[in-house]
């Protein structure tokens, strides 16, 4: 799996790593921490041991005390752990640092686990940002494979995607006992990737999907957990309209959503491409929040009358309202969201991230292409804007 040029920077002391399978957690700790006391909960035999004895690993890290880094993988597994791992920070103070990663916080959440009280960061893993490829992205591929670094640098690509869900729902879903009726929950799957980059109307879904409403909110909550989608909350400060106040619905790689979403000869390219360029910018957009602290926080908006702005990101580094196009022009039209939002927000930076070749001003809005907008998109940097 490739790691070179991540830009993802560790906390300095303990902190909790949380991402979805492939995005490269154990793979980045490995090349962080070469030399770290490293714990597997993915292993077997590894499991049945801390699963019968937590307070095993008192003793593990007592009898390696050159270690000064404690890595325990996919921790959500045996949540007994982090009593033990509360027990060591506080014994241990700043002589020993532990890095605790996880796939899912579902069990964590189940089990009433306070995450350490505070006592370790919490950060998270993202797949691939365009700047960290460098060179080797391609948005045409990044927007038929997406970028989670299994699938990325995967021989085969379209057979990891397609076996991609399935492991979850194997290896998660299945095994932990998430969910009563699989079968229930792969059409909600299906289902709700027809929803990807749109607001969620969750009672449609479930119909759709022939469950209840408390099903299918119980399915999302485990997609959620499992870190497989998010959610993009209306922006509706101070508002001067009537606003859609669903929140908007995404897949956390577009690679995974073309996974999920069916497609055919009755559907359109662009009922397809649209939200797969519109889900690749939220992704990137998120990382950068993330990786940056930066004190902002991830929005749309949108009118009742159906006027959208795709992404508004609000805080103390800045305001911008950014617009998402799939076509290779810029028309009039394209701009009405972005003029009815600067109407109520005039401090606002606008922008159009669209699939043309040339960044240019068009009526006050800077109108960038896709993959020059997404391989400037840095953690270090302002927005691109």
């Amino acid at each position: 799996m490739a790691t070179l040029g991540r830009l993802f920077q560790p906390p300095k002391g303990h902190f909790f790593l949380f991402g979805p399978r492939g995005t490269g957690k154990s793979t980045w700790l490995g090349l962080e921490y070469a030399d770290a006391l490293r714990i597997d909960l993915l292993s077997p035999e590894t499991l049945r041991a801390y699963l019968a004895r937590p307070e095993r690993l008192r003793e593990i890290v007592a009898a390696h005390p050159e270690k000064r880094v404690v890595i325990i993988d996919e921790v959500q597994r045996v949540p007994a752990l982090l009593d033990v791992v509360h027990q060591q920070i506080e014994a241990c103070g700043r002589s020993r640092r532990f890095v605790l990663t996880g796939s899912s916080a579902r069990k964590l959440k189940r089990a009433g686990v306070n995450l350490l009280a505070g006592r370790a960061v919490r950060t998270a893993l993202h797949p691939f940002l365009a700047a960290e490829l460098g060179g080797a992205f391609n948005l045409d591929r990044a927007l038929g494979h997406g970028m989670v670094p299994l699938v990325w640098d995967a021989r085969e690509p379209e057979r990891a995607l397609q076996s991609y869900l399935s492991l979850y729902v194997r290896e998660e879903v299945q095994a932990e006992g998430l969910v009563r009726d699989l079968g229930g929950f792969s059409r909600f799957i299906e289902a709700i990737s027809f929803s990807h980059a749109s607001p969620l109307n969750l009672a449609n879904v479930a119909r759709e999907c022939e469950v209840g409403r408390k099903t299918a909110e119980g399915y999302l909550s485990v997609l959620e957990d499992l870190l497989l989608a998010f959610q993009v909350p209306a922006f509706t400060r101070r508002a001067r309209r009537h606003l859609q106040v669903h929140p908007k619905f995404f897949w956390f790689d577009t690679g995974i959503y073309r996974s999920a979403r069916p497609a055919g000869p009755l559907d359109r390219p662009e009922e397809i491409g649209g939200p797969a360029l519109e889900g690749l910018v939220a992704q990137h957009l998120r990382a950068w929040i993330d990786y940056s602290a930066a004190r902002c926080t991830l929005h749309y908006w949108r009118t009742k009358s159906g006027t959208e702005v795709d992404f508004v990101v609000y805080g103390h580094e800045g305001f911008w309202a950014i617009d998402v196009k799939n076509a290779s022009r810029v028309q009039a039209a394209d701009l009405r969201g972005l003029h009815a939002f600067r109407e109520d927000y005039p401090s606002a930076r606008l922008a159009l991230v669209y699939r043309g070749t040339e960044r240019r001003m068009s009526e006050g809005v800077t109108c960038i292409p896709a993959a020059e907008f997404l391989s400037e998109v840095r953690p270090d940097r302002p927005l691109p804007l």
